[in-house]
Formats: structure tokens, C-alpha cells, sequence
């Protein structure tokens, strides 16, 4: 598996909360300046449907592009990632306040080869925690890393598979569905029962504080 693969080397975790962050369009604004991104070429992406795939469109005359065109944009996106992406609202004062009560781990779904210039981004701006980039799903990573620790687990995801992968592993973690983008947000499916939704920063930190108490 990938996971195996993982350095958790560089992380040190101790006996009190851990709270697991994914990275695009939770900590960092994705959606957002992926558009940017793309206006920057002649291409737009439109909020139809919480989906990528369809929705990136030629802006002259409005052609979805292809899937492999998309993936594409999506690579150069991230090898450019430190020009365009920044931090959500509130996300670096809330982060450093829970610090204190909590650890916390950075877990992003991009290829490694990518997080070095993730690194230094997330530096830029004072968030300076543990980051693990894989592919792999998330359940088994999650699990790993908190491995059979007695103290309360969160992951915090804008993905719905993330979030299910981790309840398959580590049933008594608490989920929070966090997006950033407003318009997408709305799009967004239900993520079912088990699984919570904020709206940002605030809320999600008043939802955390109020299962550790």
C-alpha cells in the first residue's frame, strides 16, 4: 500500500487530542484560485455540480474540456500551487488556539512529489504542523497514525469518500465536513449520518471544542 510508504518519522504525538486536517478547500483555499488559475488561460470552472470533471469549460465558447485536459490543468495548478493558493478565513488563529489543547497533523491527497512546494506554502503562512501527503485512502493512514492511542480523534475533509474511508477505520473518530467555497459548498451531497458540516472555521472549531470538553 502507499501508506506504507509514509515517513511518520517527522511527527510526535502525545497523549492528548488529535485532530487530522486535509489540505485543499480546508485549510487552503482550492476551489477559488483553481479558477483563477484557470481564467488565466481562457478557461473557467463553473459552479454546476460538485464535481471538476464537466464543469471546467473553454471560455470562448463555453466546450467542457477532457477529462485528461483537466487532470492537466490540475498538475500545473499544484506545481504552481505557492502562486495562487492561500490560507481560508480564520484557519491559521483557529488552528493555532486548538494547538494548544490538541495535536494536530496535516494529511493532503496530492502526489508527493508536490509537497515540498506544500510545505513551504503552509510555512509562508505560520501553519506550520506535520504534513503527510499520499494518494492512498485516508482510512488506513488515519489509523495508523493514531494507531491504539486512548484520546479523542477528529478529521476535517471536504470530501465525502475521505470521510468515509476514515469512519471505516477508526469508527469513533469525529468527522467534520469543512469546504471552504460557499458556492460549491451548497452543491455539496449530504454526507449521511455520522458525519458533521460547518460552514467554516468558527463553527468547526466550536463543534471540536464542544466534543473534547
Amino acid at each position: 500500500m502507499v501508506s506504507d510508504t509514509l515517513d511518520f518519522g517527522h511527527i510526535t504525538l502525545i497523549a492528548r487530542p488529535l485532530i487530522v486536517c486535509d489540505i485543499d478547500e480546508v485549510v487552503l483555499e482550492f476551489l477559488t484560485p483553481l479558477r483563477n488559475f484557470l481564467n488565466s488561460s481562457g478557461h473557467d470552472l463553473l459552479p454546476r455540480s460538485f464535481r471538476l470533471h464537466g464543469n471546467i469549460v473553454a471560455i470562448e465558447n463555453g466546450e467542457p474540456v477532457s477529462e485528461t485536459q483537466t487532470r492537466t490543468f490540475l498538475e500545473e495548478f499544484f506545481r504552481q500551487q505557492d502562486q495562487w493558493q492561500t490560507p481560508a478565513n480564520q484557519v491559521v488563529e483557529t488552528l493555532a488556539d486548538l494547538a494548544k489543547n490538541a495535536d494536530i497533523v496535516f494529511l493532503t491527497a496530492m502526489a508527493p512529489r508536490h509537497a515540498a512546494m506544500r510545505r513551504a506554502l503552509l510555512d509562508r503562512h505560520g501553519l506550520h504542523y506535520p504534513l503527510l501527503a499520499s494518494e492512498a485512502p485516508k482510512g488506513p493512514i488515519i489509523q495508523r497514525l493514531h494507531d491504539a492511542r486512548d484520546v479523542p480523534l477528529i478529521f476535517i475533509d471536504d470530501i465525502l469518500r475521505n470521510l468515509q474511508s476514515v469512519r471505516a477505520c477508526a469508527p469513533d473518530c469525529l468527522l467534520i465536513n469543512l469546504i471552504a467555497n460557499a458556492e460549491f459548498r451548497a452543491m455539496a451531497p449530504h454526507p449521511g449520518d455520522g458525519i458533521l458540516t460547518a460552514d467554516g472555521w468558527t463553527q468547526t472549531a466550536e463543534i471540536i471544542r464542544q466534543h473534547l470538553r
